[in-house]
């Protein structure tokens, strides 16, 4: 079974991951709900509104490193025979793996010469990591599809 930072090497399956993961994004997002999920909703459709097409641009910058920090989760998982479901072994291990996929992008934003963006992850990054822990479903499917 390859990896997945194997497969984000190749032009025509990268863009399949990558357009899964804007949809992954987009139904996270939608998935919010009371005054976190209007803030993050709104601060999304903002984002969309200024630069169409952000989200899989951003998916593609970050589609690398994040896929070699799922490696290690994704090889662990077939490790142990592939069972339970990959979004069950994910969300077993939400917090470790939302830590390291939070590591890409604090390192991003720390190497940002962008204030303004430096501003509105450090305001968002709080609570990036419950955000992350509650798409490891979506991921863990995600990833047990294009890697299959």
């Amino acid at each position: 079974m390859p990896s997945l930072s194997d497969l984000v090497k190749d032009k025509d399956r990268r863009k399949a991951v990558i357009d899964d993961c804007a949809e992954l994004i987009e139904a996270e997002v939608a998935s919010k709900s009371g005054l976190t999920g209007l803030a993050v909703k709104g601060a999304f459709a903002v984002v969309k509104a200024v630069r169409p097409g952000i989200i899989p641009q951003a998916v593609h910058h970050l589609i690398d490193d994040f896929s070699i920090r799922i490696d290690p989760f994704h090889a662990a998982w077939l490790a142990q025979g592939g069972k339970p479901p990959l979004a069950d072994y994910f969300t077993r291990r939400g917090g470790e793996l939302a830590d390291a996929l939070l590591t890409v992008t604090d390192e991003r934003a720390a190497r940002s010469d962008n204030k303004t963006l430096k501003g509105a992850y450090g305001k968002l990054r709080p609570q990036g990591k419950k955000h992350v822990e509650e798409a490891m479903p979506r991921l863990g499917r995600l990833v047990e599809k294009h890697t299959r």
